[in-house]
């Protein structure tokens, strides 16, 4: 296969894989939108009205029954709020429940001009709803859900001295049983302890269980663009869960009540599905960011998802982990731990969590699909490089010339046969014109002139095909890494996860495959479609590349420029050996 060939394989795997992305944006069944017209304000009955579990005894094997989503109409009352501020994180906490209802990482901008409004997580505004809510439930005794109003000390609450914060919130009910729910904020971490005491101060032994649970509806994806310029359009959204047996399950939000992931005993295709886990984590997924709740490591919680309606008829998407039957003794005090993060998909702060044993699989919530196992090293690589240079664009520059070393004698032997399939190019004619149509003696003569000349006519393609995954890796990375997310580069690149605003860049790397074009040679038996194929590949490609993220840019026209200079200076000592020899 000749070079020329073995590139425009490239492209059109590139081109289909395009083409791939916007079929699946296109005619994939989209998940529900909030409906319209509901109004987009925050409503303090919104935490207290998804469904609550029926408490489950250690004998019970079928799933819990859950009640209509609608709450009772004291739920509606607002309730006191509780702001607390960490240097990377400010969350909401409503009374009742005690749930987070809102949480703004501070760290991250929406838009790289507007770096005072923050990205908001967790919103219990009707269009936005995503809110982390738990309980107790108990079948024979009173057990505060995530609709029971809490008490409070204070109002807000901020990290300001020392690296811990402790936010409690306390019930009691007239039969001695006291419940304490504790938050604990760390300073410079995403990761929230989560506590509830029980202090059973009545005469018979309090018994129920635990859940822990996210609610949200689909998040809003900006219009606009094309898919591959706006990831988020087709980046994964949904349920998603980890477990030491079954390891890393996701379950999009249009995949709900058709493609259950734990299949449920329930005839109600409807009714919540059901997983029984030890250890693990629950969490929803979104572009960069996510929210999991992390039961204790020793715990076989039952993790259900579902789906309810809200007050205006928009379905909302839940799951849920059901603890064990849990018991306290009368004067006893037990306490039931959990985590909870709030955050991004941050490698660092996911290899801390997991390496601190609460919790393994978190880092796979950065989602780079089928090319995973290629991906994570190369996300590993760049973020030792950018620890090295302190810059993402540099960072990839250097990935680029690694990787170029890596592959420089594959690509090698592939410029060196295509320089001395460029010196064969007269002869190659001549036998074009010798045989005419006849394909079978041409071919025949072809191949006994490469054998000569010891040409290898795979040499071309083999390290084509190699990079095609690699690059594909590097497009997740680009595009699925929050390291990355508005990283700035040099001069008018602030955003390399953004386009390049004056389309210099993709217009390098035109002019960069045109030299390439110029230098490789075209084989006499090449279909004339392929060849003006491969003449506007080029233009194709620039036209593209001015929609892409100009970190993928500056990479693809690195590894070009450089793979133009490697193949120049192999031509002109080809070209110098051959003079000598004359």
């Amino acid at each position: 296969m000749s070079s020329t060939r073995s590139f425009l394989l490239f492209a059109l795997a590139f081109v289909g894989f395009l083409l791939w992305q916007a079929w699946q944006q296109d005619y994939s069944a989209p998940p529900p939108q909030p409906t319209a017209g509901a109004p987009a304000q925050s409503n303090a009955s919104n935490a207290g009205s998804a469904e609550v579990p029926a408490a489950v005894g250690p004998a019970q094997a079928g799933l819990p029954a859950a009640p209509p989503a609608s709450a009772p109409a004291a739920a509606n009352a607002p309730t006191p709020r509780i702001e607390v501020r960490t240097d990377v994180l400010r969350v909401v906490i409503d009374t009742r429940g005690g749930a987070l209802v809102q949480a703004d990482l501070l760290g991250y901008p929406v838009d790289p001009s507007a770096k005072d409004r923050p990205v908001r997580l967790l919103d219990d505004a009707d269009a936005t709803f995503f809110v982390a809510q738990s309980g107790l439930v108990s079948a024979a005794a009173p057990a505060p859900d995530h609709q029971a109003v809490f008490g409070a000390e204070k109002d807000s609450y901020a990290l300001t001295a020392g690296d811990r914060l402790e936010v409690p919130l306390t019930w009691s009910d007239s039969a001695g049983i006291k419940v304490r729910k504790v938050y604990i904020f760390t300073r410079g971490s995403y990761l929230i302890e989560s506590r509830i005491e029980i202090e059973n101060a009545g005469t018979a032994t309090w018994t129920g269980n635990a859940y822990r649970q996210l609610q949200r509806v689909p998040p809003i994806i900006p219009g606009g663009g094309f898919a591959f310029n706006n990831p988020e359009r087709y980046a994964f959204a949904g349920a998603a869960w980890y477990s030491p047996q079954d390891k890393f399950k996701k379950l999009a939000f249009d995949k709900y009540t058709t493609d259950a992931l734990c299949p449920s005993n329930e005839a109600d295709p409807k009714a919540l599905k059901k997983c029984t886990i030890s250890g693990g984590w629950i969490g929803m997924l979104q572009h960069y960011f996510f929210a999991a709740w992390i039961p204790a490591a020793t715990s076989g919680d039952i993790y259900q998802y579902g789906t309810s309606l809200d007050a205006h008829g928009t379905k909302r998407y839940l799951i849920r982990a059901l603890s064990p039957a849990l018991s306290v003794a009368p004067g006893q005090t037990r306490q039931f731990d959990a985590h909870i993060y709030v955050g991004p998909t941050l490698a660092d702060q996911l290899g801390a969590i997991e390496s601190s044993g609460v919790a393994q699989g978190l880092g796979l919530t950065a989602d780079y699909g089928l090319l995973t196992p290629i991906a994570e090293p190369m996300h590993w690589i760049l973020v030792k490089l950018h620890a090295l240079v302190g810059n993402w664009g540099l960072a990839i520059i250097l990935l680029v010339v690694l990787i170029k070393a890596l592959m420089f004698k594959l690509s090698e032997a592939q410029f060196r046969s295509m320089a001395k399939m460029k010196r064969l190019q007269p002869r190659l004619e001549a036998l074009k014109e010798r045989y005419g149509d006849d394909k079978q003696k041409y071919n025949a003569a072809m191949m006994e002139l490469w054998q000569k000349e010891k040409i290898n006519p795979m040499g071309g393609c083999v390290p084509t095909l190699i990079q095609i995954p690699v690059f594909f890796a590097l497009y997740y990375v680009l595009l699925e890494s929050v390291e990355l997310r508005q990283a700035p580069f040099f001069g008018w690149i602030q955003n390399l996860s953004a386009p390049d605003p004056y389309f210099v860049l993709p217009i390098i790397n035109g002019a960069i495959m045109l030299g390439a074009q110029w230098l490789t040679p075209t084989s006499p038996g090449l279909d004339p479609l392929q060849a003006r194929m491969m003449k506007t590949m080029p233009l194709i490609f620039a036209v593209l590349f001015l929609f892409f993220p100009s970190g993928l840019v500056l990479y693809y026209a690195v590894n070009g420029g450089l793979g133009l200079l490697q193949q120049w200076i192999i031509t002109r000592r080809l070209q110098a050996a051959e003079a000598r020899a004359h």
